[in-house]
């Protein structure tokens, strides 16, 4: 019997990660899944929450203590990985975080939310990627996902139909600015550089074996943004598990076509396409 493939998920105990670790738990192909959380704690009752609503599995899962904005924490982790694994098959970084409500509430300075959201989306994905790139060498079939936003799109900041008008609409003249609903500045500003993060690994690795992506999985109905899913819902957003099976799809090889781009799966319900 072939080995499992190892997959390591950044973020999996909650929200999007969570669907992800979900789909490949319940897939027919036998994987083992590092459900990678910040507090270990945190991805055990995620793990038991796991096995409450698939009930059997050819997979295992276990959890890693993954902090994407600590060196320490990802130096351990990909130690350990090393040590007890040896390689990695798909390392997907998923885990992400926004902070522009912490500006609107005054929380936190907009240099320092636009600093967290910069090193939470963008710089500890590419230490841990970094870090992690002589296990996934070692892999016969490493791939390499990014999960990026449908907001960081530069084209589509100049569309109004649907979600679009919400996020792309500009305020009334004069100053200080009323708060939106959904303040995304830092958020939608650092999944765009995450996308030529993207690009730059996919080049870095041109001539490796390495499949490289950037998934956008489509208008859901997270935690992430702090409005709340039901108001996520009543807007159009799709159950978090859409984008779950969505990404299991790219780890099993449905996207190969488009290595090396940015896909996703459109909540309008038009074709997967990249951009």
């Amino acid at each position: 019997m072939a080995a499992r493939q190892i997959v390591l998920i950044t973020g999996g105990n909650i929200g999007i990660g969570y669907e992800v670790v979900k789909a490949l738990y319940a897939a027919a192909t036998p994987y083992e899944i590092l459900m990678g959380s910040r507090k270990i704690e945190n991805g055990e009752q995620a793990i038991e929450k796991l096995k409450q609503e698939v009930k059997e599995s050819s997979s295992t899962v276990s959890v890693v203590q993954a902090d994407v904005c600590s060196d320490e924490s990802l130096d351990k982790l990909v130690g350990d990985i090393e040590s007890k694994q040896g390689k990695l098959d798909v390392l997907i970084n998923n885990a992400g975080a926004g902070f522009d409500g912490q500006i609107r509430d005054k929380k936190m300075s907009i240099r320092e939310a636009f600093n967290a959201s910069w090193d939470t989306n963008v710089s500890g994905t590419h230490v841990l990627t970094t870090l992690a790139m002589p296990l996934l060498i070692k892999s016969s079939n490493p791939r390499l996902l990014f999960v990026t936003s449908g907001t960081s799109s530069l084209i589509e900041t100049e569309l109004m139909e649907g979600i679009h008008g919400r996020i792309n609409a500009a305020p009334d003249a004069g100053w200080p600015k009323s708060g939106q609903l959904n303040p995304l500045t830092s958020y939608r500003s650092t999944k765009t550089g995450l996308n030529m993060l993207m690009k730059e690994w996919d080049r870095i690795l041109r001539n490796d074996a390495v499949k490289v992506w950037a998934i956008s999985p489509g208008f859901l109905a997270t935690g992430l943004g702090g409005v709340g899913s039901d108001v996520l819902k009543k807007m159009g957003a799709q159950d978090p598990s859409v984008g779950g099976q969505f990404i299991k799809d790219v780890v099993e090889g449905k996207r190969d076509e488009y290595q090396g781009k940015i896909v996703r799966s459109d909540f309008f319900g038009t074709p997967v396409q990249p951009y």
